[in-house]
């Protein structure tokens, strides 16, 4: 592991973290640059029978260093917000190569997608895609989007993060999609080129996207047969991953049930993995100051705090 114990010292790689924290100090964040390209190397390794478009989702982590280092092993980027954007060019990231996800995207952050020239805003509803219609031709461009349909698929995670079903507030039902999509002239300053889905967060099974696809495979069909051409078929993230070394997770069990599925798309693949590339792959580091014993329990007090922790 990249992570490991020598003569009792913690070491990241074969750098020793006593001495990152003497020079770092605490409480800091420590990533392992090897372990984000290796695990985003074997996800592509995985899939590259349909040699899809990976788009870090930025939410899982937006640390400069980090998204400089997929950025530069190919990734694109997906991201939520106007900072991710700016972020994501920050580090030299292909607007080509990002996709806009988020449920409420204001005025200012579609003009600023725009004006970067991103690939695609997965479009979350009827009055999302009037809005970015409108803003594109007030700035005389055109668009690219993708539709995120909601397949009505819950895995089997916590009802919190589920997001493909239809009591939730993600996502196009597929009879309001099919509308869309027959009627997309009406939007003349977006071309939807694309369906993108992201049914949930932490799967640890394949099922649930084999089910979600099978779902979605007959009404791609149908949209083609009338008339409807699309270029992307964008299947999310949400690949799980193991907190601890007994059950590990195995990208390549998902590929071996997934890839004869989205081969059937006969589209361009993009996935969007943020927890799997990234969440093995660093430490938080803290400072022991206090030992506390209330005769009940006892406590380690250390120097970092709810105000240093990430997104949880």
């Amino acid at each position: 592991m990249h992570f490991h114990y020598k003569k009792n010292s913690l070491y990241c790689e074969q750098v020793s973290i006593s001495r990152i924290v003497k020079e770092a100090e605490t409480p800091c964040y420590i990533y392992s640059h090897r372990a984000l390209v290796e695990q985003f190397a074997r996800l592509r390794a995985a899939f590259a029978s349909v040699d899809p478009l990976v788009c870090f989702a930025m939410k899982a982590n937006d640390n400069l260093a980090v998204v400089k280092t997929l950025v530069g092993q190919g990734a694109g980027c997906d991201i939520v917000s106007e900072k991710e954007l700016a972020k994501a060019l920050r580090t030299k990231a292909d607007p080509k190569k990002i996709v806009f996800a988020s449920v409420g995207k204001t005025d200012e952050e579609i003009i600023a997608a725009l004006k970067a020239g991103i690939l695609l805003f997965n479009v979350e509803s009827r009055a999302e895609l009037d809005e970015i219609n409108r803003i594109a031709g007030t700035l005389k461009q055109r668009a690219g989007a993708a539709l995120r349909v909601n397949p009505d698929v819950a895995a089997a995670t916590h009802d919190r993060i589920v997001t493909g079903t239809l009591n939730k507030k993600f996502g196009l039902d597929l009879a309001t999609a099919g509308v869309i999509l027959r009627e997309r002239s009406s939007w003349p300053n977006v071309e939807i080129s694309g369906i993108h889905m992201h049914i949930d967060s932490q799967i640890k099974t394949p099922e649930p996207y084999a089910e979600a696809l099978n779902r979605l495979l007959p009404f791609l069909a149908q949209v083609k047969q009338d008339g409807v051409d699309l270029t992307y078929f964008d299947v999310g993230g949400g690949f799980g991953i193991s907190y601890d070394d007994n059950h590990p997770e195995h990208i390549e069990d998902f590929a071996r049930v997934l890839v004869p599925l989205l081969q059937q798309t006969g589209l361009k693949i993009i996935m969007e993995p943020g927890r799997f590339i990234c969440g093995n792959a660093g430490i938080f580091v803290t400072r022991t100051l206090f030992v506390k014993n209330n005769g009940v329990k006892t406590f380690i007090i250390v120097d970092g705090g709810m105000n240093d922790l990430p997104r949880p």
